[in-house]
C-alpha cells in the first residue's frame, strides 16, 4: 500500500538481526492497521539482508554504509519519512496485532500530545516500561504503573507526530544508543507538547539482544548521553551541577579500590568526561537551537517533572 495511503511509517532498526528480526517483522504483518514497514540495516554483516530481501511482508529496507546505531538509524529513517505519524520499534520486540492502532488511536484523542508510549513486558510477562519519568538527578527511569503520567516514552516502541518531531529538531544521531529518547521526549515538551501512555499497545521486548545491558559499552553510552542530554535540554545550573558531581566522583574513585560495577570503573568514567569534551561546542549550540524553538523555560520543565 503506498504511503499516502495509510497514516504511519513503522521504522525498524537492525543491526545482526538475523536470529530476532522475523518475529518483529512477522508481527508487523499481522498489524490490524495499515501502515509502512521502513527497515534501517546498520550495515549488519550476518546475513540480516538476505533474510529482509525474501521475507514475505516485503519491508523497504535502507542498508547503511556503518552502523550508526539506534539514534543514528532513526535519524537516517527520519529523512524520508512521510506519513504523519512515525513509529520507533526495536528489531527484538514482537507487537500485539492491535499495538499500531492504539497507539494511532491515543495520538488521535490527545491533540495536545506528540508522542505516544507503549506498554512493553518481557518475554516473562513482566513489565518493562510505559514510560519514562525524569529523576531528580536527570536519569530517565521507566515507569510501570499504568496510571502513571509519564515524562516521556521508551524509544524501544512508540509512535510521534512526523512533522512535530522534526519541528523540534529530529533525533539526535551522534547519541549512538540510549537516552535519544528521553531527550527526545524532553525537547517536545520544551516545544509545549505532551507525551502520553497507551496501555493498551502492548510489546513483547527481548530486551538488549543487540546491547548488552550491563556492559562496559553499555554503561559508557548512558553516561555519556545523560549528560549530553542535560547539556542540551536542562536548565544551567541542573547541566553544570551534574557534570560536576560526575567529573569529581570520577577523580577520587581511584582512593576507593576497584569497584564492582562497570559505570563505576576510572577509565569508562575519564572516557566519558573526555567525549563530552570533544563534543561541548557542539552540545552547546544544540543548546541555543533547541531554546530557540522552546515555548516553557527550561526551569519550568524541570521543576514539573524532574523527581515526580
Amino acid at each position: 500500500m503506498a504511503s499516502s495511503e495509510v497514516g504511519t511509517t513503522v521504522v525498524v532498526v537492525t543491526w545482526r538481526g538475523v536470529g530476532h528480526v522475523t518475529a518483529c517483522l512477522d508481527a508487523l504483518a499481522a498489524q490490524d492497521r495499515p501502515h509502512r514497514t521502513l527497515v534501517i540495516d546498520n550495515a549488519s554483516d550476518d546475513g540480516t539482508a538476505a533474510l529482509l530481501a525474501s521475507h514475505p511482508s516485503a519491508p523497504e529496507v535502507v542498508r547503511t554504509r556503518r552502523n550508526t546505531g539506534y539514534a543514528g538509524a532513526m535519524a537516517t529513517a527520519l529523512s524520508v519519512v512521510d506519513t504523519p505519524y512515525t513509529a520507533w520499534l526495536n528489531d527484538d520486540a514482537e507487537p500485539a496485532p492491535g499495538w499500531l492502532g492504539a497507539l494511532e488511536d491515543s495520538l488521535e484523542k490527545a491533540p495536545t500530545a506528540a508522542a505516544a508510549g507503549s506498554w512493553m513486558e518481557l518475554p516473562d510477562g513482566s513489565p518493562q516500561s510505559l514510560g519514562v519519568r525524569l529523576s531528580g538527578d536527570g536519569h530517565g527511569v521507566d515507569v510501570i504503573e499504568e496510571r502513571a503520567e509519564v515524562f516521556g516514552f521508551c524509544g524501544g516502541a512508540v509512535l510521534l507526530r512526523t512533522d512535530v518531531l522534526r519541528a523540534a529538531g529530529g533525533v539526535p544521531a551522534d547519541f549512538f544508543c540510549y537516552y535519544e529518547d528521553t531527550d527526545t521526549a524532553w525537547r517536545l515538551r520544551l516545544a509545549g507538547w505532551d507525551v502520553v501512555s497507551a496501555p493498551d499497545a502492548h510489546v513483547v521486548h527481548r530486551h538488549g539482544v543487540s546491547t548488552a545491558p550491563g556492559s562496559p559499552l553499555f554503561h559508557r553510552w548512558n553516561e555519556r548521553n545523560r549528560l549530553l542530554m542535560l547539556l542540551r535540554c536542562a536548565p544551567g545550573r541542573i547541566a553544570a551541577r551534574e557534570l560536576v558531581k560526575f567529573a569529581v566522583l570520577t577523580l577520587v574513585l581511584p582512593l576507593r579500590g576497584k569497584p564492582a560495577a562497570a559505570n563505576f570503573r576510572f577509565g569508562l568514567r575519564s572516557q566519558v568526561l573526555a567525549e563530552l569534551l570533544v563534543r561541548l561546542p557542539g552540545t552547546l549550540r544544540a543548546r541555543r537551537r533547541i531554546e530557540r524553538i522552546a515555548l516553557i523555560s527550561r526551569e519550568t520543565v524541570w521543576d514539573a517533572w524532574a523527581g515526580v
